[in-house]
């Protein structure tokens, strides 16, 4: 019993490398289609990878965005600046609370803004966060903070892309890639972390039947992003970003998810605030094209100004 117990302890190391050999094999000689439990794509949609290299290069601005695609398609840099006021877009695709308190984990100090925008949504509180990790770990440097990300959603796809992205940055494997500015309908805009989308119009009129519920663990971890911003003395504002009526009726949590928001902070749910028409102002059910973006940016900004939240002048003279 003790020679064979000893045989498994010896043959574990092997085990080991066999599987680490074929997750390599797996990632870099196979079609992405193949890898079911393997999700490693840098520059993959949504400008990650582009906007993962430009927050390097932020520090003192007075707003700094968060949050899902929702922000990183409707939050504007550009209309933000026109008032005197420097931001930066980090959002990302299906960005959880999860992922949140990653990326100010990395990047807050730094950064050091005047004010976060935290863009929530019922839709990103009842994810896993799976999706969103695989698109951190291809497309940004990974360091503690990305395997204590790993270790807490505990899921294999998100270990095995972890691994591999581990081989890959050890090799430099990524060493050539430059991603490009247009892809497809969209366009990034560097140094503001902002993707336009071409002129669109929304013909979706039907949302998917689903039934959506807070996950606790996306809940505990907003709380404690939550708790990072205000021990920094950063303001913060939880904003709702709009979606089409039809989506947003189909959330079913709509008083409740509120209810959170407003116990946690200044909190503005746009889709109570803002008339925007389905057809004219979004491309789809979720995102605002480029005239809803600049109707919604317009508004938040005015409440941004009109309640003090941040202070354009002292800002500039602290530069």
């Amino acid at each position: 019993m003790k020679k064979f117990i000893k045989s498994i302890i010896l043959f574990i190391p092997y085990t080991i490398v066999i599987y680490l050999l074929m997750l390599i094999i797996w990632g870099t000689l196979l079609p992405g289609k193949y890898n079911f439990n393997l999700n490693y794509r840098i520059g993959s949609y949504g400008h990650m990878y582009s906007r993962m290299r430009d927050v390097k290069k932020v520090k003192n601005i007075d707003i700094l965005i968060l949050g899902s695609s929702h922000a990183y398609r409707g939050f504007d840099p550009r209309i933000f600046q026109k008032y005197g006021l420097s931001a930066f877009n980090l959002g990302s695709s299906g960005q959880t609370p999860i992922q949140t308190k990653l990326l100010l984990d990395k990047y807050l100090d730094k950064i050091n803004p005047k004010i976060i925008i935290f863009e929530v949504s019922p839709l990103i509180f009842s994810t896993d966060g799976v999706e969103s990790a695989l698109d951190l770990i291809a497309n940004d440097i990974i360091d503690s903070h990305t395997i204590k990300m790993s270790i807490e959603l505990n899921h294999l796809k998100v270990y095995n892309t972890l691994l591999y992205g581990l081989f890959s940055q050890l090799v430099n494997l990524n060493a050539g890639y430059r991603e490009p500015i247009a892809r497809r309908d969209d366009t990034y805009i560097p140094g503001t972390g902002y993707v336009e989308k071409k002129p669109k119009y929304n013909d979706e009129k039907t949302a998917d039947d689903k039934r959506y519920e807070i996950n606790e663990t996306q809940l505990l971890y907003f709380k404690k992003v939550v708790d990072m911003i205000k021990s920094k003395n950063i303001s913060l504002l939880l904003v709702q970003a709009p979606v089409t009526s039809t989506l947003y009726k189909s959330y079913g949590i709509n008083a409740r998810f509120d209810n959170i928001m407003e116990q946690n902070g200044n909190y503005i749910n746009y889709n109570n605030r803002i008339d925007l028409d389905n057809f004219l102002h979004f491309y789809d059910l979720h995102h605002l094209n480029q005239r809803g973006v600049s109707l919604f940016n317009e508004m938040l900004i005015q409440d941004i100004i009109k309640n003090k939240i941040v202070n354009r002048k002292e800002r500039n003279c602290h530069r």
